[in-house]
């Protein structure tokens, strides 16, 4: 299978396994950043419903691996020549993506510790999820790294319609204020949190469309062979 094709589908894959660990922690009452929820409230979802949490976390050690393979696919095969240099924005958008990884591994690590927090010492729970809403909302802005290099990338080789590129500088835009703001979410709820998430869902359909670009990229012509 050439390189293109799987990274295409390493980044369907990618969206495939986000949608549904937030669909396990959404059905399981989980609250996100954008909502208001007491430290009570908190505090009695994550107790009662670790079985969920853990199930989604297990999912995101795989995202992130497709996540990375998909990042590399743009980066090395929509470029016009195998011989010229690698385009910087391209790897801008790798660095985004590779930072979201482990920013996020960040995220989820806290949310496993508000479970154990939850069901063993009540009292750090306030101070876990301040953590986990900083990390959060601070992780954004590396989203839109990833967005705005492989966007540029996408436009400087001839590989992304205009409605893509567009859909990539407006996401990376709602998610950069998003995380810009994201220190007023502590203790409360970011007032452009509903900004963020819609900026997270363009991001989803910005990869879907850059995978099936990927898919459908042509292979790159052999290297002409030396017959003297």
């Amino acid at each position: 299978m050439r390189f293109s094709r799987l990274a295409g589908l390493a980044g369907i894959g990618f969206v495939a396994i986000l949608i549904a660990a937030n669909l396990l922690l959404t059905t399981a009452g989980f609250p996100t950043p954008s909502e208001a929820a007491s430290i009570d409230e908190i505090t009695t979802v994550f107790a009662a419903e670790s079985g969920s949490l853990r199930l989604a976390s297990a999912l995101l050690p795989t995202a992130w691996f497709l996540a990375t393979i998909f990042a590399v696919g743009v980066c090395v095969c929509l470029r016009r020549d195998a011989h010229t240099r690698t385009d910087p924005w391209s790897l801008v958008g790798v660095a985004g993506v590779l930072m979201q990884s482990v920013v996020f591994t960040s995220v989820e690590a806290t949310r496993l510790a508000l479970t154990s927090a939850a069901q063993h010492n009540a009292d750090g729970v306030a101070g876990l999820w301040g953590l986990y809403t900083a990390l959060f909302g601070f992780n954004q802005v590396f989203l839109a790294t990833a967005l705005v290099g492989l966007s540029m990338f996408g436009i400087r080789t001839g590989a992304m319609t205009r409605w893509h590129a567009g859909t990539g500088f407006l996401a990376a835009a709602l998610l950069f204020v998003t995380a810009t703001t994201s220190p007023y979410g502590v203790g409360g709820v970011n007032p452009l949190a509903l900004l963020g998430l819609v900026g997270w869902i363009l991001w989803l359909v910005w990869i879907v469309a850059y995978s099936i670009t990927l898919i459908r990229y042509p292979p790159a012509p052999s290297a002409p062979t030396d017959k003297r």
